[in-house]
């Protein structure tokens, strides 16, 4: 609806993925009339959420896809852990008690769950599977909206906002202008945004560029349109730019919209080493779902922003398999010829590990004794000599999902300017995911993060509109 309209719509949610469409959902079941604008065409639609796979969600007992139980205070010490403390301990816990309360909800709305499969088996406690996957769940909310009566524009990226003493007025897209009485934005960060990111990361010491050489895992149209009008609009941040859902993911993988299926998920069961052959970090720390997004990142750090994760014929078949197949040799010699690393370099690290070896017990479900002595970086679970051929190696490269840089929000999931919350203007998802992701990250707690506050904003706004359009019928 444009402002020459006599009657503006009550709430405008812009974005199309899912915290955008739980605001959507959720206002329009409040009762406000609900306008979505999606940046994508609508074979695009859904941002990120269309990579997804499952909800991270606190359960007291077994559940209908869930085995036994995830109480809320084990739920918060994986996060506690996985962020180093760099995290809003009250907004984590409102997202972990309400991800208990999350699935009767999407489940009328057409979202059907799962049980995990091979290759997920671990997270069969903490994290419940989407039946058919994120694009499954994004087209039954789509359905969902429509039939309820939610007006959704396609092609529709918003290009400035107008906000005026922390409360919104309206959004421009292109020369149109659009009013609301309230707004939630859930448009996502700005890891599609190449500037940005190489501002955010800056030079190395090699006089490289880092971000460069990252591939962006979901959506291209993720350019942080609306945290830069937000910066200008003197809205609170909370966040570093630098940080961000950032995987190792195969080199070969696309620019865009790769997905879930170019990660490499085979490195706690081998060694990592850099273009000079040289090991650089713990392989196994923890378990892979808490330990999968920090590799991005130390792959970023290296020289030439480039990694090779090293198995042998006794790794195959216990991780999910990537997408593209690995370099294979039967001799370390040559395998490390086929990746162009230096062969002595190559066979005295690996030999170095294996000399390093200590096995116990192998078991990769569990933090084993498996470990390394007299080596650095040691390797602390899961640690086996690379010994039996056939040798594999997969390149890797950084993936950014999301970046963590956004809004300071309060439980209302409110906007806030100079510490006080806006009365009309909310966010949920990507655009707010940093007051609970200082830094690191844990499967599925993304689409914890955006189901939650995607739900409050959109109650909230709607809550906002209403009330403004009583007090326009009273006056």
């Amino acid at each position: 609806m444009s402002d020459n309209n006599s009657k503006a719509v009550d709430v405008l949610v812009i974005g199309g993925g899912n915290a955008a469409l739980c605001a959507a959902l959720m206002a329009r079941e409040a009762g406000a009339s609900v306008l979505l604008l999606e940046a994508a065409p609508s074979d695009r639609r859904g941002g990120n959420s269309s990579h997804t796979r499952n909800l991270r969600c606190m359960h007291d007992a077994p559940q209908d896809v869930l085995t036994e139980a995830y109480p809320e205070e084990e739920f918060w010490q994986d996060l506690l852990k996985v962020t180093g403390g760099n995290t809003n301990e009250q907004l984590a816990r409102l997202a972990i008690r309400e991800s208990s309360k999350c699935r009767s909800w999407m489940r009328q709305h057409g979202v059907h769950f799962q049980p995990s499969l091979s290759g997920t088996l671990q997270l069969s406690r903490t994290n419940a599977f989407f039946m058919g996957g994120g694009k499954a769940l994004v087209n039954a909310y789509y359905r969902s909206a429509e039939a309820l009566g939610v007006e959704i524009r396609y092609k529709s990226p918003v290009d400035r906002m107008e906000v005026v003493d922390g409360t919104f007025q309206a959004a421009w897209v292109g020369g149109q202008r659009i009013t609301a009485k309230a707004c939630v934005m859930a448009a996502g960060g700005f890891e599609s945004n190449r500037e940005w990111l190489r501002e955010a990361w800056g030079q190395n010491d090699d006089g490289e560029w880092p971000a460069d050489n990252f591939a962006i895992r979901g959506t291209r149209f993720n350019q942080g349109v609306l945290l830069k009008a937000m910066q200008g609009a003197g809205a609170d941040f909370i966040g570093d730019p630098s940080q961000s859902h950032c995987v190792a993911i195969d080199a070969r993988a696309p620019l865009y919209d790769g997905g879930i299926c170019t990660r490499i998920d085979c490195v706690s069961l081998g060694i990592v080493v850099n273009k000079f052959a040289q090991r650089f970090y713990d392989e196994g720390e923890d378990f892979w779902p808490k330990r999968y997004a920090i590799w991005g990142r130390l792959v970023a750090q290296q020289p030439g922003q480039v990694g090779y994760s090293i198995i042998d014929a006794k790794a195959v078949g216990r991780f999910m398999p990537p997408v593209f197949p690995g370099a294979r040799a039967n001799t370390l010699e040559e395998l490390a010829g086929q990746l162009g690393l230096d062969a002595e370099a190559f066979v005295r690290t690996v030999g170095d590990y294996n000399a390093g070896c200590r096995v116990g017990t192998f078991d990769h479900t569990a933090l084993d004794d498996c470990h390394t002595e007299g080596v650095t970086p040691a390797k602390t679970h899961w640690a086996l000599p690379l010994d039996t051929a056939p040798f594999y190696a997969y390149p890797l490269k950084p993936g950014i999902t999301f970046t963590y840089l956004g809004l300071k929000v309060d439980e209302h999931a409110a906007v806030h300017f100079a510490g006080q919350p806006s009365r009309n203007l909310f966010v949920a998802g990507e655009m707010m995911a940093g007051n609970v992701l200082g830094k690191g990250y844990t499967a599925g707690v993304g689409m914890t993060i955006g189901t939650v506050f995607g739900r409050i904003a959109g109650a909230q706004a709607a809550q906002a509109a209403l009330k403004q359009g009583a007090q326009h019928a009273g006056a």
